[in-house]
């Protein structure tokens, strides 16, 4: 992999395929991303694997969404409880999420833009990429997956999916922090109170600030798998046709037109 990337002297890539996973440019709604970074702040940066400063963004939200009890007070203003939503809030570290809220959607939108863009030139160069790797701990290597299989796993667990097409830094951060988030919010215990039929108790055992955070993460997990495995096929495939006409289309037989 490095002999690969100190001998090539191409500008741009369109993807590089390491034992951790296939990172890749292609084209991406900016408002899709922004949207997903609304919904949770680091979302947005981890479909475009801006890992780092995803996983910050991602740190941080949850550290002070639960300090300001903001989720708390989301669900108490839904059912119209707003007397509650001002006496959990806390304003010290409300006042500080703001800003870094509006910080992650601008730069998400910002930055899917900047990589469309990037993407455009890189397609255009059509420069080649290492399409397999393998390592002491991994082997990865390009190929076509199913995009429902990958839905369906991330419906089971958040992160299955993930690892179903080999992104394993965002699969094993998927399913650490869903083990946190179910362990603090009590669903599974809430879920067998449901079974049986004790609706109460399954209501008032549940913590809804950690529970809040938990259908974000589901439906990141899917979509995130979703749009990746649809995106490492047509890698795949482009990068097929591309070996197949410089190494095998230059051999077939032109038959003249007077044959006949």
């Amino acid at each position: 992999m490095d002999n690969f990337h100190s001998t090539n002297k191409e500008r741009r890539f369109k993807a590089h395929v390491s034992a951790f996973g296939t990172t890749q440019l292609h084209l991406r709604n900016p408002y899709i991303i922004a949207w997903w970074s609304a919904a949770f702040p680091g979302f947005g940066h981890l479909l475009l694997s801006k890992y780092l400063r995803g996983y910050a963004l991602f740190l941080w939200e949850i550290l002070v969404n639960s300090m300001a009890k903001l989720n708390l007070a989301m669900v108490y203003s839904f059912t119209g409880k707003f007397e509650m939503t001002k006496e959990v809030l806390e304003p010290r570290w409300l006042l500080l999420y703001i800003p870094v809220y509006i910080f992650a959607i601008w730069d998400s939108y910002r930055t899917s833009v900047d990589m469309n863009k990037v993407f455009m030139l890189a397609e255009r160069e059509n420069a080649s990429f290492n399409s397999y790797a393998i390592g002491a701990f991994e082997i990865n290597y390009l190929d076509k997956r199913r995009p429902i299989m990958a839905v369906l796993w991330s419906l089971f667990t958040p992160g299955l999916g993930q690892l179903y097409i080999h992104r394993v830094l965002t699969a094993i951060f998927t399913m650490g922090f869903m083990v946190v988030f179910v362990y603090f919010s009590k669903v599974l215990v809430a879920i067998q109170l449901l079974f049986l039929g004790d609706v109460s108790q399954a209501t008032k055992v549940i913590d809804p600030q950690w529970f809040m955070f938990i259908p974000s993460h589901f439906g990141f997990s899917i979509y995130d798998s979703y749009v990746n495995t649809v995106e490492n096929n047509k890698l795949f495939e482009g990068e097929q046709r591309k070996y197949l006409r410089e190494h095998y289309q230059q051999y077939r037989v032109k038959i003249p037109e007077n044959s006949r």
